[in-house]
């Protein structure tokens, strides 16, 4: 069966053939689109769309690519409300306050584990989000991490061990290192695709990093860091050393940070919503694509940091609050996501493509920006 989707008032496509300087999201006016199998087979103007064995009509809505959602936190337990008040009242953000989710998420038995995966990713979904990765982390034992793993593969598509979230609590950071790259990885090295490590003060430093990273690339897997979110640090030149995917954060960053990411294929993942609740510098998102780098826009939904699953949301700051055109926030949050998970079928309207529409409802995604705040995502197909 094929389905013809007309009355687009505005098609994004993200297609590099028809994506400009001025406009990256290869926009059609006046557009329909034709889906065969799940898959785009057809898209341009209206007036010269084929036949279908079926259609739909959206009513001059915008439709965009699906939401890729590159880095979330969504197999945990309990809350850090107590945290976060604290945070608004002046205290400063650490990686220490992970321990307050690792003992309720140990705590948590697998139905409400998935009762709370089920819940967030859903949420995601109905806000437009439909390729959505999420990372272990909350466990950081042989048995939970891979029982995190197993979880996050039920509901997300693209899943990351984080073992080397925080130093384990109760273990020597020595001992701790040991068992990551030993036991912990092993038991999660055939139901994850990716490996991340907190590269931070608090966390792990720049040798204990590149040692988790090593040995998750020797295990096969892809690589991913939380790099550069407290202060000036390591994270972005790891990243970039040992190859990375993407390195996530960014909040605080060199000249040479910046010329690194621009000259390699690591994306700089920033995390807008994760920036206001900790009250960092916002991420030199600007910075970083005048300089030639790829950018992404993820929301880091968790429940220390970054409570939200709007990518919407994230997408509005990064317009309003760091400086970025809707054109170029868009694409960030869709094709910039597909490319830090590296990711060619996701992200993007080409033929050939998933056919993950978003409807809005509103008639361009210039809307997102223009009305903060406000639930426009009519559908997802």
């Amino acid at each position: 069966m094929s389905t013809l989707y007309t009355g687009i008032a505005e098609l994004t496509t993200n297609d590099p053939e028809r994506a400009t300087r001025e406009d990256p999201l290869g926009r059609v006016l006046d557009a329909a689109l034709v889906v065969e199998d799940g898959l785009v087979v057809w898209t341009g103007r209206q007036h010269e769309a084929p036949e279908a064995d079926d259609r739909v009509d959206v009513c001059g809505r915008a439709v965009l690519p699906g939401w890729v959602d590159a880095h979330s936190h969504l197999v945990f337990a309990g809350d850090r409300t107590e945290e976060f008040e604290a945070r608004t009242a002046g205290r400063p953000y650490a990686a220490g306050g992970i321990a307050t989710t690792v003992a309720a998420t140990r705590a948590a038995t697998d139905e409400e584990l998935r009762r709370g995966l089920r819940r967030h990713v859903a949420e995601a979904r109905a806000q437009g989000t439909t390729t959505l990765e999420t990372k272990t982390g909350y466990g950081l034992t042989p048995a939970e991490e891979l029982r995190a793993a197993l979880l996050a593969t039920e509901f997300t598509d693209e899943v990351t061990w984080l073992g080397a979230h925080i130093v384990a609590p109760g273990e020597e950071p020595a001992d701790y290192l040991a068992e990551l790259v030993g036991p912990q990885l092993q038991a999660v090295r055939d139901h994850v695709r990716w490996a991340d490590v907190f590269c931070e003060t608090g966390a792990f430093d720049e040798e204990q990093s590149r040692t988790v990273l090593l040995a998750a690339r020797e295990a096969g897997l892809g690589l991913r860091v939380h790099g550069n979110q407290l202060g000036p640090g390591p994270g972005v030149r790891l990243a970039v050393e040992v190859g990375a995917a993407s390195v996530d954060h960014c909040n605080h960053l060199s000249d040479a940070d910046v010329d690194a990411l621009a000259g390699s294929d690591t994306v700089a993942t920033v995390l807008p919503a994760c920036d206001l609740s900790t009250r960092q510098p916002l991420a030199p998102a600007r910075r970083l694509l005048d300089a030639g780098a790829t950018v992404a826009i993820a929301s880091n939904c968790n429940p220390g940091s970054s409570y939200t699953s709007s990518l919407a949301f994230c997408v509005a700051t990064a317009v309003l609050q760091m400086g970025l055109t809707v054109a170029e926030a868009v694409h960030a949050a869709t094709a910039g996501g597909a490319r830090a998970l590296r990711r060619t079928d996701v992200g993007h309207l080409a033929v050939g493509a998933r056919a993950d529409l978003h409807v809005l409802d509103a008639p361009s995604v210039t809307h997102l920006a223009y009305r903060p705040g406000v639930p426009l995502t009519h559908s997802v197909h």
